[in-house]
């Protein structure tokens, strides 16, 4: 197998699990948010420092909290265990279709805060795309009379994550270590309060170690948080930007799907305009992104001939 179709099985790897894990969110619909979040802080410390050691660089995430770009790895920490959280409160709320609403537009979340925070130029078809989703979006929020808020903060969270990350020297796993190492202390004095029955969430105590498949599902906390991402990073360095950029789309298609044949969400006819003007807004989006894509290719090089980026 070529080291490209690797990577594609790599990133629909990691874009199946991430869409599958709201079933796994979804059994532990028991467990108290704050507790759940703890134990995926945590556990993915634990996966991705030993990830970091077997590869040899178990100090560069000390190295990246301790040098330059510390207070952007605090914001980007921020920023992603928002995400996680309100992922969790989405599938204990019984609003997981909302979240892939969040995912969807993402991207085009992305495309904004790029033209916002660092000037980059929209073109027609990515102009055309994001006003597509917002029109989505306003049209969920007349139908239901509430905005979906849920999805505008997963899709502006994991936007200005991606915004912060831009600026930071270091790879997707070491800087997602860094950053689960400065939240990890705050996780486990959650957890010690939580069991000691202070932080009681609405229970006398916590659930880890009580209920035995309970227990085994939060000690897969980790693996399930990390294992997709590692696949991720493997995928990146080996499919071009527009099959990452597209590949991302299976994960909230998943999610939706799950949402509606697993967990039997509501799908009204105001969920079906505003996903089909997201789904359109999706369409524009990655012909404008397969375009930008083979204009890169088209490209010479140093060398007077074309670039041969792996598709």
């Amino acid at each position: 197998m070529s080291p490209a179709a690797r990577g594609l099985a790599a990133l629909l790897g990691a874009c199946t699990l991430w869409g599958l894990s709201v079933l796994y969110w979804r059994m532990l619909n028991q467990v108290p948010p704050g507790e759940l979040l703890a134990h995926r802080i945590a556990g993915s410390l634990v996966w991705f420092g030993s990830a970091l050691v077997l590869l040899g660089q178990g100090r560069a995430a000390l190295r990246l909290i301790a040098g330059p770009f510390r207070w952007r790895v605090a914001l980007a920490a921020l920023c992603i265990t928002s995400n996680w959280l309100f992922l969790i409160l989405a599938v204990q709320w019984g609003m997981i279709t909302e979240a892939s609403l969040g995912y969807y537009i993402f991207p085009l979340f992305a495309v904004a805060v790029g033209v916002v925070a660092f000037g980059e130029r929209l073109g027609a078809l990515k102009g055309t795309a994001v006003g597509l989703a917002g029109a989505g979006v306003g049209v969920l929020t007349w139908g239901l009379g509430a905005a979906p808020w849920i999805a505008l903060t997963l899709a502006f969270t994991f936007a200005l994550y991606g915004a912060l990350k831009r600026g930071i020297a270091a790879g997707p796993v070491v800087s997602v270590t860094a950053e689960v190492m400065l939240l990890a202390p705050l996780a486990l004095v959650w957890l010690a309060l939580v069991h000691a029955g202070v932080a009681a969430e609405g229970r006398p105590g916590a659930v880890f170690g009580r209920d035995p498949w309970l227990t085994v599902l939060l000690l897969a906390a980790g693996p399930v948080t990390a294992v997709p991402l590692m696949l991720f990073s493997y995928a990146s360095r080996r499919v071009s930007m527009a099959t990452l950029g597209l590949g991302q789309y299976v994960n909230p298609t998943i999610q939706f799907l799950c949402a509606v044949a697993v967990a039997g969400e509501p799908f009204t006819r105001w969920h079906a305009a505003a996903f089909a003007l997201i789904w359109a807004a999706v369409a524009l989006y990655a012909a404008a992104v397969v375009r930008q894509d083979r204009a890169a290719r088209s490209r010479p090089t140093s060398a007077g001939t074309s670039s041969t980026t792996a598709a």
